[in-house]
């Protein structure tokens, strides 16, 4: 009579190997936190902070806010000149509000709560990850263009990573 035997290891392993690189992908994305240490509040500066952020198809901005006082509208370029509710496509009241930037486009937020008048309204530009940055025609120039290449190789040896760990173990 023969003994039972252990399921086998590599398709459990695969999906590791598989389940590991999506992990690597997310964790590359960037989390912007509007007003750094200073938050959502009246009276900042969001034209001067979003400027000095690079934003890519994948990351996060994240608003905080004392809720029940402060919220978050994404509205369209008319709804954040005249701070009204033109265009609205989204809103959030958490206090801790995690807004994906799914794809390459200008994003426009305001708070919906009187405040937009008093400077809370953040305007930003997504743009879209170069797949190859070393190909001619990427429009990837300068540090931001290295950085998202750095990001891209980090991605990319971090698959192939996960992927050698698996075959590894069929070995």
């Amino acid at each position: 009579m023969r003994s039972p035997t252990a399921p086998p290891a590599m398709p459990w392993l695969l999906v590791l190997a598989v389940l590991a690189g999506f992990a690597v992908d997310l964790s590359a994305a960037t989390d912007h936190i509007v007003g750094a240490n200073h938050g959502w509040n009246p009276n900042i500066n969001y034209s001067l902070w979003s400027g000095n952020q690079t934003f890519y198809v994948g990351d996060l901005i994240s608003f905080r806010y004392q809720k029940g006082t402060h919220n978050v509208f994404e509205v369209n370029e008319t709804g954040y000149d005249n701070c009204t509710m033109a265009g609205v496509a989204g809103n959030w009241t958490s206090g801790k509000d995690f807004i994906p930037l799914p794809e390459a486009r200008r994003y426009y937020f305001i708070c919906g709560n009187g405040f937009c008048l008093q400077g809370m309204k953040v305007a930003i530009t997504v743009h879209p990850l170069q797949h190859n940055a070393s190909s001619k025609g990427s429009g990837n120039t300068g540090a931001q263009g290295e950085t998202s290449a750095a990001a891209l190789t980090r991605r990319s040896f971090a698959w192939l990573g996960a992927l050698a760990a698996a075959v590894a173990a069929f070995c």
